[in-house]
């Protein structure tokens, strides 16, 4: 995103507006958007708040069209068809069955409004969980951004673009789900941005809930918020 500063009138209006807080007031050049944070998301001019319209989207070119696809909720992705960062979330397994019983769904979100993350910091994770054999979600944009599935290396032009956050993605057997925790947790202390740790897994018969274990051996903290599956949907999927 840019600034007519030919229509600008520096009123500072938007400057906290941007998620990010790329859009600054200079003493000297007035108000600018520094382009190394801005994540291309579009919050700025939807808010509709310059007097003057003086943002303006320039052309956007690979690898920054990343940052558009990945941080603009209206953008859709090719990959899976659906807006925002483009994947079906784990809540929906009832109807999708991608998580079978015996098995359990990760999903590791990465940067949230205020803080970001560069792609460089989700491959960390990514490289760091594939000791264990995992396979990334492919409707997930970014496992597209991987050079390598097999390794989670990303592609290199990729690593210092930034994102409001980033979701990797997968589906592991409920016995390596303490390894791959322990790795996440190791790995934490390694980057330069926060995340939220998902974990989905399909009820047993009893009632249990497989992963609540899993964790709570761990020493975790599981929120006690939770998102519950009405029956509306039409499952796609039946589970045996």
């Amino acid at each position: 995103m840019l600034i007519n500063k030919d229509s600008c009138i520096d009123c500072g209006i938007c400057v906290s507006r941007c998620p990010v807080s790329a859009i600054k007031e200079d003493t000297t050049e007035g108000i600018q958007i520094d382009l190394e944070v801005c994540l291309e998301c579009g919050v700025c001019k939807r808010w509709n708040i310059c007097p003057t319209e003086s943002f303006y989207q320039q052309e956007l070119v690979y690898p920054r069209t990343v940052r558009h696809l990945m941080s603009d909720v209206l953008t859709i992705a090719p990959e899976s068809g659906i807006s925002g960062r483009g994947t079906e979330e784990m809540k929906t397994n009832e109807v999708t069955g991608r998580f079978k019983p015996g098995f359990i769904g990760i999903a590791i979100e990465m940067g949230r409004p205020g803080i970001g993350t560069r792609l460089g910091d989700v491959e960390k994770i990514a490289q760091a969980v594939i000791s264990e054999g995992v396979e990334f979600e492919k409707d997930n944009p970014i496992t597209t951004m991987m050079a390598d599935t097999k390794t989670g290396k990303f592609k290199d032009e990729l690593l210092n673009e930034r994102c409001l956050s980033a979701i990797i993605e997968f589906g592991i057997a409920e016995e390596k789900a303490p390894n791959v925790l322990k790795i996440i947790q190791d790995v934490s202390t390694q980057i330069e941005t926060v995340f939220s740790l998902c974990i989905a897994s399909k009820a047993r018969p009893d009632g249990t809930i497989p992963h609540v274990k899993v964790v709570e051996d761990m020493g975790l903290w599981i929120s006690p918020n939770g998102k519950h599956n009405l029956g509306l949907g039409k499952p796609v999927y039946k589970f045996d």
